[in-house]
């Protein structure tokens, strides 16, 4: 999944300037001097911009335009996270920890910030020294200057080398062996961590409305709409059988193909394809959590057969011949300099005529690795790159890109689901994995939504073949035959 560092524009940064407007009631009385109304002009000066949020202090005053998002600031401590870490991981940490919360709807609050960091622009407002002066005094007098407050305890610590094999697996365990159970109460059904396939709208019952979408007729708007996970209608579930039924139309999936699952995640492509479909299966995953889970699951559904569930790293696998390979938001952990081997990897385990499925998110040279906060709490050592510059790669490999597809609205629609399970089973949650994780994942999903919603991060699938070494292919010239009826959107029977 994904990183949501907000970017920001050319504009050059200006310093605010008295505010405008009737006399606001206390200006007859004493000077207010409560901590918010020290700290509000001290933010101001800093940003160079107004603040277009309320400021609520420890100490019950507040600050702020009427009516706007109000950010509460529960602890001195809170600052003193910005002073050592100052932008978004200060921000993060104090989040976390508690130490400052918003009042109200995080996802408008954090929309408000960025937009307030846009309009600013890339660079911050110069201080004078005078500025520099008072702006001590203040801190001083709030109580915010002190040591470092240590870092939360979910603060990923890897060492090693960036992308050798240990550190990897360090970096693919803080994230996805977190514990199944976990992920079985945020995920549906399926126990698909990735970006589903929105077939169907949804009204507020629950209920399928149409809106199809196949053939890559998206009518979501980015919003969301109101997608319920319960009910007799379409919902997150179907949207991911639908994103695997065309995964395996894409790859040409039938009784004894052949497919190797790189970064199978808790097994939904695998398993789908061996029971849907009667393709043979060879699952990777590095997380130990998630091949235990896969191995049960294969037990449980006898497939034994038709599926085997590896527990090690891709670049570990023996060169094979697969008729198939797949690989779902899982490029996101290889590494910059490390990806042309992937690419490498995903020809040599291809037949001549093989088909490789790259589903993978996409941003700009902007944060590659999603930001302070992504880096540090969610997916450590994660790069992405734009869209482009993955097909490039894949074509500097040898393969032959076929079809690309964009998904990023159906990913706004996938993680907001998941923020509704996250927070209709909120006493669960902190129950299982304490209140700290659980604002960690509420500040991840609300930002990732927020992300794709505003384009700052993609999602694609890409198809790919390794060319035979003669002849056309047997790749259908007209993909819109994947589409046809995917049975989930029309219905919810195969």
């Amino acid at each position: 999944m994904t990183g949501f560092r907000p970017t920001t524009g050319d504009r050059p940064a200006t310093t605010p300037g008295p505010r405008s407007g009737p006399t606001p009631p206390h200006a007859a009385g004493a000077p207010r001097t409560g901590a918010a109304h020290l700290l509000l002009p001290l933010v101001e000066r800093v940003l160079g911009t107004r603040l277009p949020l309320r400021l609520r202090a420890w100490d019950g005053s507040t600050a702020g335009p009427e009516g706007a998002p109000a950010v509460v600031l529960r602890s001195p401590r809170a600052l003193r996270r910005l002073l050592w870490s100052p932008g978004e991981l200060g921000l993060a940490q104090a989040y976390i920890t508690g130490d400052l919360d918003i009042d109200g709807d995080l996802a408008e609050g954090l929309r408000t910030i960025w937009g307030a960091l846009r309009a600013r622009g890339p660079h911050p407002a110069r201080l004078t020294l005078a500025d520099r002066a008072r702006a001590v005094r203040t801190l001083r007098r709030l109580g915010a200057l002190g040591p470092r407050p240590p870092a939360p305890s979910s603060q990923a610590t890897l060492a090693g080398a960036r992308h050798s094999k240990a550190r990897d697996r360090a970096a693919i365990s803080h994230h996805y062996d977190l514990s199944n159970d976990f992920y079985a109460l945020l995920l549906d059904e399926t126990m698909a961590y990735s970006c589903g396939y929105w077939t169907k709208d949804e009204a507020a019952d629950g209920t399928a409305t149409g809106g199809d979408t196949a053939g890559g007729r998206d009518t979501d708007d980015g919003t969301g709409g109101d997608e319920r996970a319960d009910g007799p209608g379409y919902g997150p579930a179907d949207a991911q059988r639908d994103k695997l039924e065309l995964i395996c139309r894409k790859l040409g999936l039938g009784p004894g193909s052949t497919l190797l699952d790189i970064g199978c995640g808790w097994g939904s492509l695998t398993l789908y394809a061996a029971e849907t479909h009667g393709a043979r299966v060879t699952a990777v995953t590095l997380a130990a959590e998630q091949a235990r889970y896969v191995g049960e699951q294969v037990t449980a559904r006898g497939l034994q057969h038709l599926v085997e569930v590896r527990h090690t790293d891709y670049r570990d696998i023996a060169p094979g011949s697969y008729d198939a390979v797949s690989t779902v938001e899982m490029g996101e952990h290889v590494g910059d300099a490390e990806y042309p081997g992937f690419t490498a990897t995903l020809h040599r385990m291809l037949r001549p005529g093989g088909r490789v499925l790259v589903q993978q998110m996409s941003r700009g040279a902007v944060a590659p690795g999603g930001g302070a906060f992504i880096e540090s709490y969610i997916a450590p050592d994660m790069h992405m790159r734009p869209l482009g510059d993955t097909v490039s790669l894949l074509e500097g490999a040898g393969l032959e890109v076929r079809h690309v597809e964009a998904m990023r609205e159906h990913y706004t629609r996938t993680i907001r689901a998941w923020h509704r399970t996250l927070e209709e089973r909120l006493p669960a949650f902190v129950a299982l994995v304490g209140e700290e994780t659980t604002r960690v994942w509420r500040l991840y999903l609300v930002g990732s939504a927020l992300a794709f919603e505003e384009r700052r991060m993609g999602v694609d699938q890409i198809l790919a073949v390794r060319p035979p070494e003669r002849g056309p292919g047997d790749l259908p010239p007209r993909p819109g035959e994947w589409y046809g009826a995917l049975a989930y959107g029309e219905g919810g029977t195969r």
